[in-house]
């Protein structure tokens, strides 16, 4: 049996070579991405002479997210906003270019894909309600002085939103589920790489953001408890 053959008068020629990403998704890599340009021209010194030399680590200290600063806030009873900021400041800050370059693939592909299906501000609350998330079982786990950083925490949030996605029957035709695989193992491997190699105490902030981004996006997909009743019931 022959295919079906296409006539080029049934082809929509006005839709886009890509499918474009979501608005949401493209201010969060902007932002991203604009940033590293300014802390990468600093490093090579393009930007800020001498002194651009230090800018990178001083964005690290002044926007990261510092376990013993949120310690000692709770401890003295305090709700100090440029402590309290550094929970959704701190994605938007990486250790390097290479670092930054990683984050904005995973962020591209996943909120992508997301964006597919949630609306722009459910991807806006999954990225960064997962990041907050991840910093907050960082600092309740961990005492560290290691300064988290990077939008990792987020993407993960994003894998986890897509798995419910997937998982709840909302994907619809189902593209993509390969390159989600693809990414998924990808980021597991980092993941695991962190906890037993020695990767630095982030791999509990990306852990948890992956489970946060799974439970957020039952709150804002639409459908969401409809999907989960179908499941259940199925189970049942």
């Amino acid at each position: 049996m022959k295919p079906p053959h296409i006539h080029p008068e049934d082809q929509d020629h006005n839709a886009p070579p890509l499918n474009p990403l979501p608005i949401s998704v493209t201010l969060l890599a902007l932002a991203i991405f604009g940033i590293e340009l300014v802390l990468t021209g600093a490093d090579n010194g393009v930007l800020g002479g001498a002194r651009g030399s230090g800018w990178r680590l001083a964005a690290m200290e002044d926007y990261g997210f510092f376990e013993p600063l949120m310690s000692w806030m709770v401890q003295h009873g305090l709700m100090r906003a440029d402590i309290l900021m550094r929970l959704v400041t701190y994605p938007f800050i990486h250790a390097s270019f290479t670092h930054a370059a990683f984050a904005l693939v995973f962020l591209l592909a996943l909120g992508k894909m997301v964006g597919e299906v949630l609306s722009n501000w459910a991807v806006l609350v999954v990225f960064f309600g997962a990041s907050i998330a991840g910093a907050l079982v960082y600092w309740g786990i961990w005492d560290t002085q290691v300064v988290l950083v990077g939008a990792y925490p987020g993407a993960y949030g994003l894998i986890g939103a897509y798995t419910f996605i997937l998982w709840a029957g909302l994907a619809g035709d189902m593209q993509g589920v390969r390159a989600f695989g693809l990414i998924a193992m990808l980021m597991a491997i980092q993941l695991i790489f962190g906890l037993f190699v020695g990767g630095g105490p982030g791999w509990v902030a990306e852990f948890s953001g992956f489970m946060a981004g799974f439970a957020l996006a039952f709150l804002v997909s639409p459908g969401g408890w409809q999907a989960l009743l179908r499941r259940m019931r199925q189970r049942g």
